[in-house]
């Protein structure tokens, strides 16, 4: 897994959420938290849970989650990411988490210790069913009965999709064969791996589908709750961080997203997706 280290350990989640496309994902990501952990008005009998953000990055969520007062581990594979975290997020306005690094396939907490675990990034870096079957083992052990999974992958389609969005426009990347055989790798076995000639490209990664995401994790032992559409289809709005910056526009941008994120059909059409379960 060097080369996933070696991306985020560089700093790929810096200022990643904070414009363009990752504002949506950002924004959205965190209404879903809202959903399934007690924060603010949710939250009446001021619930304190123990939360595990594994592969968590540089923090965002992490220091999102224990704002609301929640018991947050930072559990990152990049060293880096973790010291940035320390530096940058941690004890800002006073808001505190632990972070350290970590394996998601070996997590170094005990059994039944959690309230919730978030997988916002491992699984989809994991080109070996046997990986990711591990981390998903690891977020059931770690998990109180009852406990929330919430697992982030990336649709099968995005590269896809997105290069068609521009194909003639900004780019001709289809034109590539190397671009090309990227793509067909993507669409036949999910396996996502950037060539040397496009190294702006997401590092290696799996790409898949909400369906196949809930049959691992229901392999794991997990029930499966619901799954949504994380970006919807506006990701290929025009101007698209001119008008979501506009709080009328981004209105009538999450209405379509709310109005579509558990149609299968739209699910293809995100670039993330979030599956949700439960420890039975």
């Amino acid at each position: 897994m060097g080369e996933i280290y070696d991306f985020y350990d560089n700093g790929a989640e810096i200022g990643r959420l904070q414009h363009g496309l990752g504002s949506v994902e950002c924004y959205r990501t965190k209404e879903l938290l809202f959903r399934y952990i007690p924060m603010g008005r949710d939250n009446p009998r001021d619930e304190k849970w123990t939360i595990y953000d594994v592969g968590g990055g540089i923090g965002v969520y992490a220091r999102f989650l224990a704002s609301y007062g929640h018991e947050v581990h930072l559990l990152e594979l990049a060293e880096n990411a973790v010291e940035y975290a320390k530096e940058h997020l941690l004890g800002k306005d006073f808001i505190t988490f632990r972070a350290e690094t970590a394996d998601a396939r070996r997590l170094p907490r005990p059994d039944n210790s959690a309230d919730a675990v978030l997988l916002m990034g491992p699984l989809y870096h994991m080109q070996k069913a046997e990986d990711r079957a591990a981390a998903l083992r690891e977020a059931y052990r770690v998990l109180k009965k009852g406990g929330w999974l919430l697992a982030a992958g990336i649709s099968k389609y995005s590269s896809t999709t997105w290069a068609l969005s521009v194909y003639g426009r900004d780019n001709h990347y289809l034109d590539d064969p190397i671009f090309f055989e990227m793509l067909r790798g993507e669409l036949t076995t999910g396996n996502h791996n950037r060539p040397k000639e496009y190294p702006h490209l997401l590092c290696e990664a799996y790409f898949s589908t909400p369906d196949s995401l809930a049959v691992e994790m229901e392999n794991a032992g997990f029930e499966t709750v619901n799954s949504h559409a994380v970006e919807g289809c506006v990701w290929f709005t025009p101007c698209l961080e001119e008008k979501w910056e506009d709080r009328e526009n981004r209105e009538r941008l999450l209405e379509i997203i709310h109005m579509t994120e558990h149609d299968p059909e739209m699910m293809g059409m995100s670039p993330h997706f979030l599956v949700v379960g439960r420890k039975k």
